[in-house]
C-alpha cells in the first residue's frame, strides 16, 4: 500500500504539471490590439484575449492504419469518464456509509457499515492512479492526434488549467488521507473530524467535476467567445454557458448511478462465489445497499435528463431537433427502454427480496397490480412522437406522428409515464419496509386510508396534466413538467414519512434472512448493474452526438473525410466494448484490494427484546 501511495501521489503530479504546462505555454497569438467583439452566447462586450477557432484547412486529421483516430480517442476518452466518475462516486459512497455507521445505534451495524465504507476507500485510491493514467493517456493523445483542437481549447481554457490541476491534486492527497487515516482516527471526536475529511473530499471531487463539465459544455454550447471564437476575457461567461448548471446535475448524478452500478455487480459476483454462509449474507447486504443508493441517484435522473435537452432546444433548436426527432431518435427509444427496464427490475428485486424476510409473503398479491401498472407507463414512457419514416410511411400515416401512438410519445404523457413508475417504485418500498413487521398503532386504517388517497390523487393528478398537455401549445406544454415532478416528490415524501409513523413500535416477526434471497433476484440484480453501466454510456454517446461533426458547436468543425456520426448498432458496439473493459478493469482493482479484507455481518437484532410473532393478517395492508 505504501507503493500505491507514492504511485498515487506521484501520477497526480505529474498530470497536474503537464496541464499546468499546458495552460501556460499555450498563449495564443497577440490580440491586444484587436477591437471589441460581441459575445456568441450572453452578447457583451470584450476585448479578445485568445487563439480563434482553426480555419477548416486545420482540422483535417490522420487516421492511425485503416483506424479512425476518433475511434481510438472515443475508447480512451470513454474509459476516463467511467473511471472519473467511480473516483467521484466511490468517496461520495464512502462518506455517507461512514456517516450511517456514525448515527446508528446498532454496534454492530455500525461497524458493518463502517468496514464496507473502509474498503470501498481503498479501491477509490487505486482507482484514482488509474484515472489519472489515463487521463494522461488521453492528454497526450489530445495532443498528438488532434493539435489544433487542443492548441485552441488549450489558449482559450488557459486560465483554467493550473485551477484544474491543483483541485485533481488536492483530491487525490485528501483521499489519500481520508483512507490512511481511518484506523488512526478512531475515537469518536476523531471519527468524526475523519468523516469532516471524507465530506472535503467529496466536496473538491464535486469543484473537478465542474470544472471538468465546462469543458464539455462549452464544446456544445460555446460562450465567453466571440463569433471567431477568440475569448473575450470574463472568465465566469466561459465556464458558465447554457449548458453547464443542467449537466453539472445530469452528470453528478450519472457518476454515482455509474459508480454504485459497478458495485452492484461486485456485490452479485462474490455472492455467487462466496464458500460461506456469512460472506453470502454480507453481499447480499452489500447489494441492498448500493440498490439503493443507486435507485436515489436514477428517481431525479429522468428530470434531469429532461432539463438538460430542455436547455438544448433552448440554446439551438436544431441540435435539439437532431437528438430527440432526427438522426438520434432511436437512440432516445433505447435509451427510455432501459430506463423502464431499470425501473422493473427494482421492483422485481424488492419482490423477491421479500423472499429473506418472514411474512413478505402476505404482499405477493399485489404485486401483479403493480406490475400492470409498470408495463403500461412503460409503453407510453418509450412511445417516441416523431419517427424517421420514409416518404410512403408518412403518406400511408398521414403525417409525421402516428395517428394513435403518436399521442402517447406527446412530452407531457412520457412524463407523465415516468412519474408513474418512480411513484410504483416508492409503493414498492414501503411494501418491503412493511414486509416483516405488524403495526400496533390504534390508527392503522385510517394511516392506510390516508396513504391510499394520497396516490391515487397524486397519481390522477400527473395523468391529468399528461392529458391536458395534449391540448397546449408545445412551449407551453413542456412547463407542466414541474408539477408533475412537484407531486411525485409530494407523495414520495409524505409517504415514506406517514409509514415511518406507522411503524413505530411494530413487532418484529424476525431479522432479516441475508444470504436467503432467491438466486433469480440476485440474477435480476447482476443484470440491473449491467444496465445502469451501460446507459449511462449512451446517453453520454447521445450528449456527444449533438454535435454531429462540429468539435465546439459552429465554431471549429471536424472536416476529415472520414468523420461520421456513428448510427445505433456502430454506437451500441462501442458503448459495450467500453463497459465490457471497465468492468474488467475494475474486478481487478477490486481483487488487488481484498487482501485483509474479512467480511462481518454480525446480528443488528441481537440488541433489540421485542417478541417474534407470526404475521396478522391484514389490517395493514
Amino acid at each position: 500500500m505504501v507503493v500505491m501511495t507514492r504511485s498515487s501521489i506521484a501520477v497526480a503530479m505529474g498530470i497536474a504539471m503537464v496541464a499546468i504546462v499546458i495552460g501556460f505555454s499555450w498563449n495564443g497569438p497577440d490580440l491586444s490590439f484587436a477591437e471589441s467583439s460581441t459575445d456568441v452566447y450572453f452578447g457583451t462586450e470584450g476585448t479578445p484575449q485568445g487563439p480563434a477557432a482553426p480555419a477548416p484547412d486545420e482540422t483535417v486529421y490522420p487516421r492511425i492504419g485503416s483506424l479512425d483516430s476518433r475511434l481510438v480517442v472515443w475508447f480512451i476518452t470513454q474509459q476516463h469518464t467511467y473511471f472519473g466518475g467511480f473516483v467521484l462516486a466511490l468517496p461520495l459512497f464512502c462518506a455517507l456509509l461512514e456517516f450511517l455507521g456514525l448515527i446508528t445505534k446498532k454496534p454492530a451495524l455500525a461497524l458493518r457499515y463502517d468496514g464496507l465504507a473502509r474498503d470501498l476507500a481503498k479501491v477509490a485510491v487505486l482507482a484514482m492512479s488509474v484515472t489519472a493514467l489515463i487521463g494522461s493517456l488521453m492528454l497526450t493523445m489530445f495532443i498528438t492526434l488532434y493539435p489544433s483542437f487542443m492548441k485552441y481549447m488549450g489558449g482559450t481554457f488557459k486560465g483554467f488549467m493550473p485551477a484544474y490541476a491543483a483541485v485533481f491534486v488536492g483530491e487525490s492527497l485528501l483521499l489519500i488521507v481520508y483512507y490512511y487515516g481511518w484506523n488512526r482516527m478512531t475515537g469518536r471526536g476523531m471519527k468524526w473530524i475523519h468523516a469532516a475529511i471524507g465530506i472535503l473530499t467529496n466536496i473538491v471531487g464535486t469543484a473537478l467535476l465542474m470544472m471538468a463539465n465546462a469543458w464539455s459544455a462549452f464544446m456544445m454550447s460555446p460562450a465567453g467567445v466571440d463569433a471567431q471564437g477568440r475569448f473575450l476575457g470574463n472568465a465566469w461567461h466561459l465556464l458558465h454557458s447554457a449548458l453547464w448548471n443542467p449537466l453539472n446535475v445530469h452528470r453528478f448524478l450519472a457518476d454515482i448511478m455509474s459508480g454504485g452500478a459497478v458495485v452492484l455487480a461486485y456485490a452479485c459476483y462474490r455472492f455467487f462465489t462466496s464458500k460461506t454462509d456469512e460472506e453470502r449474507a454480507y453481499f447480499d447486504w452489500v447489494g441492498y445497499i448500493f440498490l439503493f443508493v443507486t435507485v436515489f441517484a436514477l428517481i431525479p435522473m429522468p428530470f434531469a435528463g429532461y432539463w438538460l435537452m430542455k436547455s438544448v432546444f433552448v440554446f439551438r433548436q436544431t441540435m435539439g431537433v437532431t437528438m430527440m426527432g432526427g438522426l438520434l431518435t432511436w437512440l432516445f427509444v433505447v435509451q427510455a427502454l432501459l430506463i423502464g427496464v431499470l425501473f422493473l427490475g427494482i421492483n422485481y428485486y424488492l419482490w423477491q427480496s421479500m423472499g429473506r424476510i418472514k411474512g413478505g409473503e402476505r404482499y405477493q398479491p399485489y404485486y401483479q397490480f403493480l406490475l400492470g401498472v409498470l408495463m403500461l407507463a412503460l409503453f407510453v414512457w418509450l412511445t417516441p412522437h416523431t419517427l424517421l419514416t420514409s416518404a410512403s410511411e408518412v403518406k400511408a400515416m398521414g403525417g409525421a406522428q402516428h395517428p394513435v401512438i403518436g399521442n402517447y410519445g406527446v412530452m407531457s404523457a412520457k412524463n407523465g409515464a415516468v412519474n408513474i413508475l418512480i411513484l410504483v417504485t416508492a409503493l414498492s418500498f414501503l411494501y418491503y419496509r412493511r414486509a416483516n413487521r405488524t403495526m400496533t398503532i390504534s390508527w392503522v386504517k385510517t394511516g392506510n386510508t390516508l396513504l391510499t388517497v394520497l396516490y391515487v390523487v397524486g397519481a390522477l393528478n400527473i395523468i391529468w396534466l399528461s392529458i391536458y398537455g395534449f391540448y397546449l401549445p408545445a412551449k407551453v406544454r413542456v412547463g407542466l413538467s414541474a408539477p408533475q415532478a412537484f407531486t411525485t416528490f409530494t407523495v414520495i415524501v409524505l409517504g415514506v414519512v406517514m409509514n415511518r409513523l406507522m411503524l413505530r413500535g411494530a413487532v418484529l416477526h424476525g431479522p432479516i434472512q441475508w444470504g436467503k434471497i432467491p438466486l433469480r433476484g440476485m440474477v435480476g440484480l447482476f443484470g440491473l448493474a449491467a444496465s445502469f453501466s451501460w446507459v449511462m454510456g449512451l446517453m453520454g454517446y447521445i450528449r456527444s452526438s449533438g454535435r454531429l461533426s462540429w468539435h465546439v458547436s459552429e465554431l471549429m468543425a471536424d472536416v476529415s473525410p472520414w468523420a461520421f456520426t456513428p448510427d445505433l448498432q456502430y454506437a451500441t458496439k462501442m458503448v459495450t466494448l467500453n463497459m465490457v473493459v471497465f468492468w474488467a478493469a475494475v474486478l481487478v482493482l477490486f481483487w488487488m484490494c481484498e487482501r485483509g479484507q474479512q467480511p462481518v455481518m454480525g446480528e443488528e437484532f441481537e440488541e433489540e427484546q421485542v417478541p417474534l410473532l407470526s404475521p396478522v393478517p391484514s389490517q395493514e395492508t
